[in-house]
């Protein structure tokens, strides 16, 4: 299991920049002036992790799999999106279909580099996408929710649903804040909930792009924005998108000194993908062998036929048991067969809930 990252932002933020950064292609136009990226650009990348590499090694494993990360590149918005402006509808579809928002905003300076509004302001900026996304929510739930009260009042149990769960939504969006701060009782809220798909429910990452020499500590600008995030409950990092650009087109191992010659320990690549993995709530898991050593996604609280299934749908119907190392005893005890002798091999069954690092082979039987 990957997940999406819908990159979003108003027009010359840099985000078509950040997305060839990020997936070490220029399939995304990146040109100064508005709407540049008409279509959706969508990048896969491996989501680094050197617990991969060690197990690979450990393991004598032919070939290395990371689990995959999908990065959207959106067309930029402007205001008045939510009736349509600009490529306001086409915008917020592609929104929908995405699991997080990666909410690109300028905190640099450049005269050469034309911004919408004439002026470098991140929070003005963040406002107006998050004014659009929310009067899209309001509309749609001021039709639906009234409609599901009505036939409430007739015992439809949906309905009823609907109505308590949407209907709080709808007091939120009312008092400008976004649906995401939403509370359902129990699971069938949840579930009604997240079929919605509201565009202020999705959790949302600030990016905020900044000059070369701000990189490492960020400026003033960006200091706001992690203090909205916060504020939020939501997530932030500083990234760079011009030093992002010059790294792709280095060699892999002279990117390691020119990291540290910027005072930085690790790309915008790494930090966007911690910080979203954080966000989601996901984790990662492994399996190991003389063919290859590959890293799963799973969503944090999983139970070992849900793991399984990431595998294969086969895994989670037919799963017996899972034989688990904890990754350090892995390490540690030189792989399976150390990890076998010291009694630090685990026989876990259905009730297991899954450990962010694990090392796991699955029986199972269809």
């Amino acid at each position: 299991m990957g997940f999406r990252c819908g990159i979003v932002g108003l027009p010359n933020v840099g985000k078509s920049t950040l997305f060839n950064a990020l997936t070490e292609t220029q399939a995304a136009q990146a040109a100064n002036y508005p709407f540049c990226t008409i279509e959706p650009n969508v990048g896969q990348v491996g989501v680094p992790d050197p617990r991969l590499d060690e197990i690979a090694k450990i393991a004598g494993s032919a070939k290395i799999v990371p689990t995959q990360l999908a990065f959207v590149d959106i067309a930029g918005l402007v205001k008045g999106a939510s009736k349509g402006e600009g490529l306001g509808n086409q915008f917020l579809g592609n929104i929908r279909e995405v699991d997080a928002i990666v909410h690109v905003l300028r905190c640099f300076e450049d005269d050469d580099i034309q911004h919408v509004a004439n002026k470098v302001d991140p929070l003005a900026d963040a406002d107006v996408v998050e004014t659009e996304l929310l009067l899209a929510d309001l509309e749609s739930l001021e039709k639906r929710v009234p409609a599901a009260a009505k036939r409430a009042t007739s015992g439809d149990k949906e309905s009823k649903i609907i109505a308590s769960v949407l209907g709080q939504s709808l007091e939120l969006l009312r008092e400008g804040k976004p649906a995401r701060l939403t509370e359902p009782k129990d699971d069938e809220e949840a579930r009604v909930f997240a079929q919605a798909q509201l565009l202020t429910a999705k959790p949302v990452l600030y990016v905020c792009n900044v000059a070369e020499e701000d990189a490492a500590d960020g400026n003033e600008l960006s200091a706001r924005v992690f203090e909205k995030a916060k504020a939020e409950g939501a997530q932030a990092v500083v990234v760079s998108a011009a030093i992002e650009s010059e790294i792709v087109a280095m060699e892999p191992e002279d990117r390691k000194e020119f990291l540290a010659e910027m005072g930085l320990e690790e790309s915008g690549l790494a930090r966007v993908i911690r910080a979203g993995y954080d966000l989601l709530g996901l984790k990662t898991f492994f399996t190991a062998g003389p063919k290859e050593a590959r890293a799963w996604t799973f969503p944090n609280g999983a139970k070992a036929p849900q793991a399984a299934g990431e595998i294969h749908t086969d895994f989670e119907r037919g799963f017996i048991r899972a034989e688990t190392i904890a990754f350090e005893d892995y390490v540690s005890l030189g792989g399976e067969s150390g990890a076998r002798e010291a009694g630090k091999l685990r026989q876990e069954g259905k009730e297991y809930v899954v450990r962010d690092g694990d090392v796991m082979m699955f029986k199972f039987n269809v």
